[in-house]
């Protein structure tokens, strides 16, 4: 990815090409087109009813965020053009919209916009979607936690069914990617529970998902992690599968009797075997999962992070001039936890 810094264009030069804004006030607007970084200017965005406008102080990005920008996601996303990425943040409240009642200005919060617009000096988010930043949480820290700790929290106490308190019965867990942004708060979150852990990663970071938690670790390029083997022999109850590439026919000797394999990251051919398993009432499932994000799930993770329960793990940070170089670090797809833009 190139930048050029030399002209400014005006926002209506775009209008209906597939550009993708990563600012959005007049100072350092950047918007890609194809795989040049160029600079536009975008208004600084008003609060509607039960929206609150932030200053922006940290942001992450997620892989959904390099695929908006391929067209993977269409029709949904991108909504409208030019499109500002970026949907985990946090800052300081600077205006409330009608009808906002938990928030006023000068509040630090962290918030999740699901159309997008984090990646900016000033972003809106729904009050339902926007929490309270707990005493002691870096706003790097809150940022990353929207999709990349929603997710891994959904796949394991809404559909897993695990308790976080460690009252539940035991369950043996298998997390791939557990390295990765979504990995290294699922393993974390599972051990509060009443959970064997098993996880694999790349060779480089055995040590590291072993301080997270994790009872066992594989290394995926090794046969046995390859296999998705427990070195215990164990069998699995419920695999949070984060990773991607992985088919059906690997998992399947891994599970136990009724065990399920929840996918966060489903693909057609992960929907087609979870409607077999379906069709042909298997007690082994593939169970496709999209997030739907929550803020009272988001209080709680923020929570956990304030008490130490729960950690981000940064693998590295960018200053919003350096923005572009976010990206292509998030396209490069090997990051060790989660990936910051300071702004």
């Amino acid at each position: 990815m190139t930048g050029s810094k030399e002209k400014l264009h005006d926002v209506s030069e775009f209008k209906g090409k597939c550009v993708i804004v990563i600012a959005n006030n007049s100072k350092l607007p950047i918007v890609h087109v194809g795989k040049t970084t160029i600079h536009v200017e975008v208004p600084v965005p008003d609060p509607k009813a039960n929206e609150v406008l932030i200053k922006v102080e940290a942001s992450t990005l997620n892989p959904v965020d390099w695929k908006i920008q391929k067209g993977m996601l269409r029709p949904f996303l991108p909504t409208k053009f030019p499109f500002i990425p970026g949907t985990d943040f946090s800052g300081e409240v600077l205006q409330i919209g009608p009808g906002v009642n938990k928030f006023k200005a000068g509040d630090k919060v962290v918030a999740f916009h699901s159309t997008g617009g984090a990646l900016a000096e000033y972003a809106v988010a729904k009050e339902s979607l926007t929490v309270a930043r707990a005493e002691g949480v870096s706003a790097a820290d809150a940022a990353a936690l929207p999709i990349a700790g929603l997710t891994a929290h959904a796949a394991l106490a809404e559909v897993a069914g695990i308790k976080l308190d460690g009252s539940g019965e035991k369950k043996n867990i298998l997390i791939t990617a557990g390295s990765g942004g979504v990995g290294h708060y699922a393993v974390q979150l599972a051990k509060l529970g009443n959970t064997h852990v098993t996880a694999t990663c790349g060779a480089r970071n055995l040590d590291f998902v072993k301080s997270l938690g994790a009872d066992e670790v594989l290394d995926y390029r090794t046969p046995d992690g390859a296999a998705l083997k427990s070195p215990s022999g164990m069998k699995y109850d419920y695999v949070i599968h984060c990773a991607t590439g992985i088919p059906w026919s690997t998992f399947e000797p891994n599970l136990n009797a009724t065990g399920k394999v929840i996918d966060l990251t489903p693909s057609a051919s992960s929907m087609w075997t979870f409607a077999v398993k379906k069709v042909t009432f298997s007690k082994k499932q593939l169970v496709p999962y999209i997030l739907r994000p929550k803020g009272e799930n988001l209080e709680y993770l923020v929570n956990l992070v304030r008490d130490g329960k729960l950690k981000t793990v940064i693998d590295s940070k960018f200053t919003f001039s350096k923005a572009e170089d976010a990206w292509s670090k998030i396209m490069d797809g090997h990051a060790t936890g989660k990936i910051i833009v300071e702004h």
